[in-house]
């Protein structure tokens, strides 16, 4: 069971509940005890909830302790409900001004009815919930109930901490011969033989060398350190051998006592931790050593256990030169860690899964163990079941020897068969290995990755869209002096280390074994429906997160009984049916949800307006090609934060007029010409990108929206000669979006143009100094911005690209930013020089970080740099790697090019160019003879 977010909710729960109550005299006094004595006895809440939430069997050997977390759970979900309906009805206020102040009054009275009701379930603590009126009766055995939770849980603590460690204890002793891992073996037992890996140093380790072998668990990373281990060559080669057992239940003191015990064959007696570092110190003093940490996770974000490493490592850096030490991890970042202490390069041996032919030998080998004559003609169809067995087990040595366990119980074709077609996952054996993963993941983590799991095998996920549903689901939770993005961003990066996703490309993918066990573990949680009745039947009604793959209306109809639904993925993509009735009685009965992911029939064109019921919503990612229009209903989901709509046919009238009003919005995916659509688009002001908004001469759509819209990292102005003046463009405030990234400025090509209005509205639009990207075109303007000249403003672009700037005759001092990697001129035809003289200094460095250079229709560029301008170090382009030039007439040859230029491509120019760099014959051919591709033509 993932753990629920106590603390930020109940606080808010008693924080609003007290401030709903100042005006009910009638029941203020009772409910006001009871907040009281929940905010009294909330630390023991959380000491239980915090704990066995994370404790799978713990709450799987006590059902009462386990039914009491989800009373609790679904109490606290209630409330969250509660309040959301409390801060929805502030922004109905904020958009409704003129509502009935009726309907104002009845919306208060029920929802303050609902707090005190979601309150008393909240604090009724025993199971079975007796009735209201018992509230405060209940109250004074809360205490007593809780403290009773935290004995079974201080004792099941101890239990669950040392089955967990037996659990995954490993030895030195290989237990079977070593198959499929020969090549493997010899890598590694190369790299021991090798006396050091890098040049001696004077550093505190410069006697030992690391490597870290990482892989997936049940890749037999340990099993193939136990073949090494033991091998005599490794007898002869060292003075001391160790291994020890980290697993997750990670002391100081107790690896360095495990190591004390591995050279002397007994537990040591010393308590403190300088005892203990004083006593390995001087065992392996001077003494070449091997040692094995086996099996090491990484326990938290904060570099804590960097530290912690370096206690267990420092005594050893008195062994002797050529001392080793192996180190297995399912996370690189573990490897990076441990780099780091002893200050060495990080040395890897990523172990993949076994090739098909040596997964099936090892399979066979455990399913006929014991048989004599496997090969014979008697075991002919149990070796052709195992070869397509096999196949599902995604190379997974782990998976082979379970399953051939499993396989050798019964060596008849009927049971081989039955496993064939069986959930593999069901075996305990491969469970137990990879729930370790899960169990050892933070609460925040648990709630993020069990919500991973709703979605079907092999699916995509794109990190910045996976972050955002996590913020609208509320498990991000805000930090001061970093973004709810960062912090999502960050909670990911630490899943994909503990390697519980794959990158794909751009995105991400779980493992198949991952998903199947990671599903099973978070079963309470997390679930799927799908054109099976039976087994959609047996899903737990504690369900917080669903997948529905049926149309089916039998089954579609067991949605209502999850109360407390938070996100639901509906695909009827493939359906031929009228799901309509069917999306009607799911928003009627999911009231709950936060997010909804709906992939539609081709033929729906109309989605229900009673998707307005989901006042909750935070995130609505809806795919159906055939749209006509979006609900109107859908401007009341004020807690919308994110809207995502694959682009339909272009229809008039798709959005609702008065969409502006969902004013949470952070993020809204649609075609760019709906966007540029929307009216009064500045009551957007948390929107994160804004790709096309269209300037017009009208109310609500001129550059003025832009003022409060200070959370844009992407944003693309168009139309800019709508612009009436100067103070119109500073309206707009650009300077003032400190998040802004990335800026595209266009003006249309148009005959009725003033160039000193373009160049004031260029002036007053100077961005922040954050940015990185920058795009301008058909800028009428002879000089560039004010601002473009000042290099301090400007400082971070990485970026730029300027194209139709028919009137432009100097370009500002782009050779001096530090950062900038691509530039591109296009169509600039009174461009005299790609770098002027400024201030009088006539020393520059030039384009320091530059790589990509395009250059495309300045019929006027005669050289590279005005007269004076010269580089530092003599090379104007150090890091250039591409250099494109096309129909530069006037340009008669080229700037000192450096070793690092792959590409140069060269159309339409000066003829006395193209002589001096032809192929055949070009006096200055041998100065660019070192660039792989080179294209010249007149």
């Amino acid at each position: 069971m993932a753990d629920m977010f106590l603390d930020p909710i109940i606080e808010k729960l008693i924080n609003a509940g007290l401030r709903y109550l100042k005006d009910q005299i009638a029941w203020q006094k009772r409910t006001k005890e009871e907040l009281e004595k929940l905010k009294e006895i909330l630390p023991q809440i959380q000491a239980v909830v915090h704990f066995a939430s994370s404790q799978e069997q713990i709450t799987d050997q006590n059902p009462a302790l386990n039914k009491w977390l989800w009373q609790i759970r679904d109490a606290i979900d209630d409330a969250d409900d509660v309040l959301d309906d409390l801060e929805y009805m502030e922004l109905e206020k904020q958009v409704t001004k003129n509502m009935k102040l009726r309907r104002v009054r009845s919306i208060m009275k029920y929802m303050k009815k609902r707090l005190v009701k979601i309150i008393k379930r909240a604090l009724k603590i025993d199971p079975n919930l007796k009735r209201l009126d018992e509230a405060v009766q209940k109250l004074y055995r809360v205490s007593t109930n809780v403290a009773s939770f935290l004995y079974l849980v201080k004792g099941a603590k101890q239990e669950q901490q040392l089955e967990l460690y037996r659990a995954r204890e490993t030895g030195s002793s290989p237990k079977n011969d070593l198959i499929g891992r020969g090549k493997e073996k010899e890598l590694v037992m190369e790299w021991l033989r090798n006396p050091s890996n890098e040049p001696r140093e004077t550093d505190l380790y410069r006697n030992i060398s690391l490597l870290s072998i990482v892989g997936h668990g049940g890749m037999g990373k340990t099993t193939l350190l136990q073949h090494v281990y033991e091998d005599e060559m490794t007898k002869e080669f060292f003075d001391l051998k160790m291994w020890v057992c980290v697993s997750n239940n990670f002391d100081v003191k107790k690896v360095i006592a495990d190591m004390l015990e591995c050279l002397k064959n007994e537990r040591p007696r010393l308590e403190t931790l300088g005892a203990l570092q004083r006593r390995l110190k001087e065992e392996v003093m001077s003494k070449k050593f091997l040692l094995v940490l086996d099996d090491i996770w990484e326990e938290d974000e904060e570099n804590r256990d960097i530290r912690k490493w370096e206690d267990v490592l420092a005594p050893l850096a008195s062994g002797g030169f050529g001392s080793k030490i192996l180190v297995t991890t399912r996370t690189e970042s573990v490897a990076l860690m441990f780099a780091k202490v002893i200050k060495k390069k990080k040395e890897i041996f990523k172990l993949e899964g076994l090739e098909e032919d040596e997964c099936l030998k090892l399979l066979n080998s455990h399913a006929f163990a014991g048989v004599k004559n496997p090969s014979d003609d008697d075991h002919k169809k149990l070796r052709a079941i195992a070869g397509e067995i096999v196949k599902k087990l995604s190379r997974s040595p782990l998976a082979a020897k379970v399953i051939g366990g499993v396989l050798n119980d019964h060596l008849d074709e009927r049971h081989w068969r039955t496993v064939l077609e069986s959930n593999l996952l069901d075996q305990n054996s491969i469970h137990s290995i990879l729930r370790l993963s899960y169990i050892v993941l933070p609460n925040h983590l648990q709630n993020c990755f069990a919500f991973c799991c709703m979605f079907p095998e092999d699916h995509r996920y794109d990190k910045d869209d996976l972050v955002r549903m996590w913020i609208a689901l509320g498990f991000i939770q805000p930090t001061q002096g970093m973004t709810m993005e960062d912090i999502g961003g960050r909670y990911f990066d630490v899943l994909v280390k503990k390697a519980l996703f794959d990158k794909v490309g751009d995105d991400y993918k779980m493992h198949d074994l991952i998903h199947e066990s990671a599903s099973r573990f978070f079963a309470q949680v997390c679930g799927k429906l799908v054109d099976d009745e039976e087994s959609s039947s047996k899903i737990p009604e504690t369900l917080r997160h669903l997948f529905v793959r049926t149309t089916n209306p039998n089954i579609l109809r067991k949605i209502k009984k999850f109360k407390h639904l938070r996100s639901l993925f509906l695909d009827g993509e493939d359906s031929n049916q009228d799901i309509c009735y069917a999306l009607i009685e799911m928003f009627k009965a999911s009231r709950s949800l936060r997010f909804l992911y709906l992939l539609l029939p081709a033929d729906l064109e109309i989605i229900p307006e009673e998707i307005g019921n989901l006042i909750h919503l935070g995130y609505l990612n809806i795919s159906g090609y055939y749209l006509t229009m979006l609900p109107r209903s859908l401007s009341n989901l004020y807690h919308l934060q994110n809207l995502i709509c694959d682009e339909p046919y272009k229809v008039d009238d798709f959005l609702p007029s008065d969409i502006n009003n969902l004013s949470n919005l952070c993020y809204l995916k649609l075609s760019d010409d709906y966007i540029s659509s929307i009216c009064g688009i500045g009551k957007l002001k948390y929107l994160a990108e804004l790709k096309k908004f269209v300037v017009r001469d009208e109310s609500g759509y001129r550059i003025g929206e832009l003022e409060n819209m200070n959370d844009l990292h992407i944003l693309g102005i168009y139309n800019l000669e709508n612009v009436k003046d100067a103070e119109e463009a500073c309206s707009a405030k650009l300077y003032a979006k400190r998040r802004l990234t990335y800026l595209a400025l266009r003006w249309n090509n148009t005959d009725l143009r003033n160039i000193n209005l373009d160049e004031k509205v260029l002036d007053n639009l100077q961005p922040p100094n954050c940015l990185r990207d920058l795009s301008i075109w058909r800028y009428m303007g002879a000089r560039p911005a004010i601002w473009m000249n000042n290099v301090n403003l400007i400082s971070n672009l990485e970026k730029i690209e300027l194209i139709f700037g028919s009137e432009w005759e100097t370009l500002p001092p782009f050779g001096q930013l530090p950062f900038l990697k691509s530039l591109s001129l296009w169509n600039m035809p009174k461009v005299k020089w790609l770098q002027s003289k400024y201030n009088g200094n006539d020393k520059y460095r030039t384009f320091p970080l530059l790589e990509e250079l395009n250059i495309s229709f300045l019929g006027a560029l005669e050289d590279w740099f005005e007269a004076g301008v010269a580089a530092e170090d003599g090379c104007f382009f150090p890091c250039l790697i591409q250099l494109h030039i096309n129909d530069v007439p006037m340009l008669r040859e080229l700037p000192n090019l450096p070793p690092s230029l792959k590409s140069l491509i060269i159309w339409g120019c000066h003829p006395e160019l193209y002589e001096r760099y032809r192929k055949d014959g070009g006096y200055d051919r041998h100065k660019i003879a070192h660039i792989p591709d080179i294209r010249i033509e007149p």
